[in-house]
């Protein structure tokens, strides 16, 4: 979903209307990617501390993990060792929008397709 126009290259104009173009950046929900990752990994992505919390809520979670079979679990522990997440990509996370960039052009239909950004790209509209 997208929730805000924040910089286009073409005009000042189009990021005060919030006109959606072809390579505008825009902040998008977060929310699906966290699911995502979460079923993916295994990791909450919306926490600062992977360990802390409070105990009802750790009690809960160990509930939900002790209904996953071994192989599930496993699996989730090799992938968790494999990935790893850019910092600045991660903040971005906590904060709960995530900056991307439009690849489609939209048009009528209300469809618009886009990537999310990191490395360079990131800290360069960051700022």
């Amino acid at each position: 979903r997208i929730l805000d126009v924040v910089y286009n290259a073409t005009s000042n104009e189009l990021v005060r209307t919030k006109t959606l173009t072809k390579n505008s950046i825009v902040q998008i929900d977060a929310q699906p990617y966290k699911q995502w990752y979460l079923k993916k990994y295994g990791v909450d992505l919306g926490k600062k501390g992977k360990k802390g919390g409070k105990d009802a809520k750790d009690g809960k979670e160990a509930e939900e993990q002790e209904k996953k079979s071994r192989h599930v679990i496993f699996k989730l522990k090799a992938r968790e060792a494999k990935q790893k997440l850019d910092p600045a990509v991660e903040e971005q996370f906590q904060s709960g929008r995530l900056l991307a960039a439009v690849s489609s052009r939209p048009g009528q239909c209300g469809r618009c397709d886009g990537y999310v950004l990191e490395g360079e790209e990131l800290t360069f509209y960051k700022r």
